[in-house]
């Protein structure tokens, strides 16, 4: 009788199944945004009182995003991509499952907290994955079209949300999302069977873990609130506003609680270091046998000693940097057609058009970057789109006026989208071959996280200099010596502010210019891998 062999998956499949699970987070990421109002409605939330409490719905989903990525691209290293990047699924269905039987807003933000550490973890394994199954000439490409994917569904969440209101309740994004996951989680498992298991099976840095996540947690409740984007487009309505949050005693929580992270990060690594001698040989039944060593000190959740590797450090930097420059893009060109459009609708979509020009660049410019980069390498293919983000940002302040006719906006964004797609691939593939084999998980997660957390300090930051702006530039408007109720005077005050909120808004464009080029600087210091 002829003996059957089993056909093992090929990268490229394994590539769509994690791309898949990709797609499904990154579009429940953004979706919500186009489904708000009428969440807010369903879920009896008054405002304006209760604004604080529905923005909730959003920066839940945005912290637990973020938090859950160290960890679980650390576990993936432990216990296997195959187990967490299913666990991670499994966790996006309860959360789907959840959120549309929610009857109130503190039990809506709990499924939205599972759908968020699901998404959120999928997104670094899949990375690790790709670093697994493709060989380091091929990664960038792999990557490249997983970063096509993955801004693909950035792209379609807002457009997909509002077909749901239009045609039929913002439930449907969750009723949904159950045979999606279910389809996930099934090619997953069947793709992913052959991936290599962890040689060891090691302990978790419980210690390191749970400080890191208060760590996180306080920094990103102290950026989100005083980074809100709402004062950031409303400066003559919000500027007495107080933040509702000691952000002081979060930012001091925050930087103690990440010393002493790295306190325990280096302590772990030393321990291991001096004792790297101790080890156990795994025997064919018990493949994971701990060592000695893991028995008593477990391995840090991030070796320290990956930002000495070659390429690690500044290609970290660099995303933290374009993560930045992205969300000042994605916050303020929505602004500033707020203040330019009257009509509610109208702004709402022509921002939407605008921005598809900007991630519909950057999701082809990925896929072509990963081909660039097996070709050309890591340095000029990044120092091309960060070139392409100076000058796209440089445009948009320079000659963004109240006037600009729509179509140049389109054309300066479709520029700065193309940078930001060049930049996706060389980083990432940069970051995983940096990486030893056992550590590609928490270095993926590394890559996710900075971005993020370079997002939140791009929109504390621009909300904080918007506002300092507006209340300097506020009292330089000429206006007539009129009555306060005169409606020449109220239309000058209007046009007025109007040109003060334009220039503060293309004023943080020409800072992000800035910020690309010295993010250019550092990419000389990419190199090539020694093989």
């Amino acid at each position: 009788m002829p003996s059957t062999s089993r056909r093992t998956p090929s990268p490229r499949t394994i590539l769509l199944v994690v791309a898949f699970g990709v797609f499904v987070a990154a579009d429940d990421l953004t979706v919500v945004s186009t489904m708000l109002r009428q969440i807010i409605f369903d879920l009896e939330i008054p405002l304006p009182e209760g604004l604080d409490r529905a923005a909730w719905i959003v920066n839940a989903y945005l912290i637990a995003y973020v938090v859950v990525m160290p960890f679980i691209g650390r576990l993936s290293d432990i216990l296997g991509r195959r187990a967490v990047y299913v666990g991670s699924l499994v966790l996006f269905l309860a959360g789907s499952i959840w959120v549309p039987l929610a009857p109130d807003l503190n039990s809506f933000i709990v499924g939205r907290v599972l759908t968020a550490l699901g998404g959120g973890a999928m997104v670094p394994v899949a990375m690790a994955v790709i670093g697994d199954v493709y060989p380091r000439e091929k990664r960038a490409s792999a990557l490249g079209a997983l970063g096509a994917i993955d801004t693909a569904g950035w792209v379609w969440g807002p457009l997909y949300g509002a077909l749901l209101i239009r045609f039929l309740t913002w439930q449907w994004q969750f009723y949904l999302n159950i045979p999606l996951s279910l389809l996930g989680i099934a090619a997953a498992w069947w793709a992913l069977r052959d991936l290599p298991e962890p040689k060891t099976r090691e302990r978790i840095d419980w210690l390191g873990t749970a400080v890191l996540t208060v760590s996180l947690i306080s920094l990103n409740i102290a950026l989100l609130n005083s980074g809100d984007v709402q004062a950031a487009g409303g400066f003559a309505q919000l500027q007495n506003n107080e933040p509702t949050t000691n952000t002081t005693l979060l930012y001091t929580l925050a930087a103690l609680t990440f010393a002493l992270f790295l306190a325990i990060e280096y302590y772990l690594g030393m321990k291991n270091q001096a004792q790297t001698g101790d080890t156990v040989t795994p025997s064919p039944r018990h493949p994971f046998t701990p060592s000695p060593l893991h028995l008593v000190t477990p391995p840090p959740l991030i070796d320290l000693t990956l930002f000495r590797r070659r390429n690690f450090s500044p290609a970290i930097l660099i995303n933290f940097l374009v993560g930045g420059i992205l969300i000042i893009a994605m916050v303020n060109v929505p602004l500033l057609i707020n203040v330019l459009e009257f009509d509610v609708e109208t702004a709402a979509l022509t921002s939407g058009y605008l921005l598809s020009g900007m991630t519909g660049a950057m999701a082809i410019m990925a896929w072509v970057g990963g081909q660039l980069t097996e070709k050309l390498n890591y340095r000029p293919v990044t120092a091309v789109g960060l070139f392409f983000c100076a000058v796209g940002m440089g445009l948009m302040g320079w000659l963004w006026l109240v006037d600009t006719p729509y179509l140049n906006m389109a054309a300066h964004l479709v520029v700065l989208g193309i940078g930001f797609g060049l930049v996706i691939a060389p980083i990432g593939t940069a970051v995983i071959n940096a990486a030893p084999e056992d550590q590609r998980g928490i270095a993926s997660s590394l890559v996710i996280v900075l971005r993020l957390m370079g997002m939140s300090v791009g929109l504390s930051g621009l909300t904080a200099w918007g506002l300092y702006r507006f209340e300097i530039l506020r009292k330089l408007i000429d206006l007539p010596d009129l009555p306060l109720s005169d409606p020449t005077y109220q239309r000058a005050l209007a046009d007025g502010l109007t040109n003060v909120t334009v220039e503060v808004l293309t004023e943080t464009f020409l800072i992000s210019a800035g910020v690309a080029l010295l993010a250019l600087l550092v990419a000389f210091w990419l190199k090539r891998d020694i093989d």
